[in-house]
């Protein structure tokens, strides 16, 4: 299973990447960051944003989306993310999730840092002070 988001859509290969799926996805289809499961071929995360001249949040609402059905349905989560107004945006490698598929971390352009514990549903805030964070990884 390969998952992209980029400047056109969110795509999802079944097939090694012979073929593309286009999905729609709310509030936006637009963004860059994806985590995908890593032993569950349907659930991804992915960080929604407006169009690219913005690159801002849909309507300042900082959200994480996450699909369980390979992306016929999506919930929104923002417990623990900044309240709108929001003008974070996370970078392509800025989204990650543990071998475990159960926790994640994310930095920001605007030098804040998360995690969850409980599968993106809830998010708390260990940094509010660093740089731009281009890139985050567990070890």
């Amino acid at each position: 299973m390969l998952w992209t988001q980029h400047h056109c859509a969110i795509f999802r290969s079944t097939d090694g990447a012979a073929h593309w799926r286009r999905i729609e996805a709310q509030p936006s289809r637009f963004g860059f960051a994806v985590a995908v499961h890593p032993r569950e071929p349907d659930p991804a995360w992915f960080v929604p944003a407006a169009k690219d001249q913005y690159r801002i949040p849909v309507d300042g609402q900082f959200v994480v989306t996450r699909t369980r059905d390979g992306g016929r349905t999506f919930e929104r989560f923002s417990h623990g993310l900044p309240a709108a107004p929001a003008y974070d945006i996370v970078y392509r490698h800025g989204l990650a999730i543990d071998d475990s598929g159960g926790r994640l971390a994310m930095g920001s352009t605007t030098g804040s840092l998360w995690t969850s514990s409980d599968g993106g549903e809830s998010w708390r805030l260990i940094s509010a002070h660093l740089p731009p964070v281009y890139c985050v990884r567990f070890g």
